[in-house]
């Protein structure tokens, strides 16, 4: 890297990852592409010490920011500052618990240059354990299947932690809604897609992907993405996303009911507790947002 104009930033947001993140600054320090690039790692209010990890890779990192957005929690807040960081054109997202494979920093260059809003490839097996792999769908995977797709049917959407954008893209939506502190980064698929820009798939960029693995953190963020499903579905049902029938909102009870022996199965009940959770998430949000999605 120089000192000539940075054209792609790289935008980390950071919370409590010390145990993380210096494997995710390790494989960006390996990188290699003959533009000038940096990383900016936006910390979001992080009490384990991360900031202290993060410093540590200025000497491998000479494009190295650290930034603090301790003054609102959320993923989504902590990104914007990370991009009002930089001047960069091309902005890619990665988060500090996964790892980017060799050469995505080239492969998301190259993508955003050729398209002003992308997604990178997801692999599972670096990351995780044999067990963690059999109660989540694995999406983001071959140009077949690279975009995820929403229930009910609606526009494609990615991950934040493999997106690439254009900076003015970026900005002429207002960024990452920051009241969105979960499903942020399908808010941003969409609304990014709504505004009359494509959202393309890159597979030759690929991030190791790494899941949760408690039975704890499995239930919360599974309950929280069924209460966040519900807020999409009040933002985005009067922009064409098809109505969500109570009946069918019925019939995953019945089917979580019908189930429920595999909670006898070691093998079969992180699924269903993760089913659980977010039906219990929709529930709640059907309360909260006054709208029947369960």
């Amino acid at each position: 890297m120089n000192n000539s104009r940075i054209e792609l930033s790289v935008i980390i947001p950071c919370f409590n990852a010390a145990d993380t993140i210096a494997y995710q600054l390790e494989a960006l320090a390996r990188q290699q592409w003959d533009r000038p690039w940096e990383v900016i790692v936006s910390d979001n209010g992080s009490t384990d010490g991360s900031q202290a990890v993060v410093e540590q890779y200025r000497d491998k990192l000479p494009n190295l920011k650290l930034v603090d957005s301790s003054d609102k929690r959320g993923a989504a807040h902590a990104r914007n500052v990370g991009v009002l960081a930089t001047s960069a054109d091309a902005l890619a997202f990665c988060d500090a618990d996964d790892e980017v494979a060799p050469g995505w920093v080239l492969a998301m260059g190259e993508g955003l240059a050729m398209y002003d809003f992308i997604a990178c490839r997801r692999e599972y097996r670096k990351l995780n354990e044999s067990w963690t792999l059999k109660y989540r769908v694995q999406t983001q995977l071959t140009q077949l299947n690279g975009l995820q797709e929403f229930k009910p049917p609606y526009l494609p959407h990615a991950s934040g932690s493999t997106l690439g954008v254009k900076r003015s893209v970026h900005e002429a939506v207002g960024g990452f809604d920051k009241t969105m502190l979960f499903l942020e980064d399908t808010d941003y698929c969409w609304k990014i897609q709504l505004a009359g820009t494509k959202l393309h798939f890159v597979p030759e960029a690929v991030v190791h992907y790494r899941f949760r693995h408690t039975l704890a953190g499995l239930y919360h963020q599974a309950r929280l993405w069924g209460e966040y499903r519900v807020l999409l579905y009040t933002k985005y049902r009067s922009l064409g996303m098809p109505k969500v029938s109570w009946k069918t909102g019925v019939k995953g009870w019945l089917v979580l009911l019908r189930n429920l022996p595999q909670i006898f199965s070691r093998s079969d009940r992180v699924s269903w507790i993760r089913l659980l959770a977010n039906r219990i998430g929709r529930l709640y949000g059907s309360l909260k947002y006054r709208v029947l999605a369960l």
